[in-house]
């Protein structure tokens, strides 16, 4: 259940990631629903996923 989570929240993510203030409202909801390692996990994928968004880049802060 917890991998579907960590699956469905980069879905979202992506399907977000057209408007920066909806992607870091599903951010921070993540933040509270992924368990430590996923989050992790999520770190690592925010850091591939905004290398050419720079819009977004900023919002890696919200993970750390």
């Amino acid at each position: 259940m917890a991998r579907a989570m960590f699956e469905y929240t980069k879905t979202i993510l992506k399907k977000v990631s057209f408007d920066s203030e909806l992607f870091c409202i599903e951010l921070e909801k993540a933040i509270n629903r992924l368990l430590p390692y996923e989050l992790k996990e999520l770190k690592i994928w925010l850091q591939e996923f905004t290398q050419n968004k720079p819009e977004l880049y900023v919002y890696l802060a919200v993970v750390n």
